[in-house]
């Protein structure tokens, strides 16, 4: 004797809510992914530490390292080359210049670089700090 339970007539179906979980899940992991990745085109410098504003968009970055050495971004070159370089990319694509220079390279070296960019043409230049000072209240800091 055989009985009929009633799903022998049924069709296959795939369950759509356990799909559309798995679907979010994976939306929402490489959003988290995305925001979490973040771009640093510079070369490692012990920066200066003052307050500053935050530049956002494309940027020509110059590295400028305590031993006086240039990098046009992430490229070695000697200081006449830099210059050069830095203008003519400028005149390309009209970029800011970011200056990222450590706080333990020749002040001179810095002053000379950003008076032959204005020499140069080139008029939005900026120098890149880490943000508090080490010396400013708690208050500050906490900020």
């Amino acid at each position: 004797m055989r009985l009929s339970s009633g799903y022998e007539d049924r069709k296959a179906r795939i369950e759509m809510l356990p799909l559309m979980d798995v679907m979010f899940l994976i939306l929402v992991f490489f959003i988290y992914s995305v925001f979490s990745m973040s771009v640093h085109r510079g070369l490692k410098v012990d920066l200066p530490a003052v307050k500053g504003l935050h530049m956002k968009g494309e940027q020509i970055i110059v590295n400028l390292t305590a031993e006086s050495e240039f990098f046009v971004n992430k490229q070695p070159m000697a200081f006449d080359d830099a210059v050069s370089a830095t203008v003519a990319l400028w005149q390309e694509t009209g970029a800011p210049v970011l200056i990222s220079a450590d706080k333990a390279a020749a002040l001179g070296t810095g002053i000379e670089l950003l008076g032959k960019l204005k020499i140069g043409g080139v008029d939005r230049v900026a120098f890149q700090v880490s943000g508090v000072p080490h010396n400013a209240p708690a208050a500050i800091k906490a900020q």
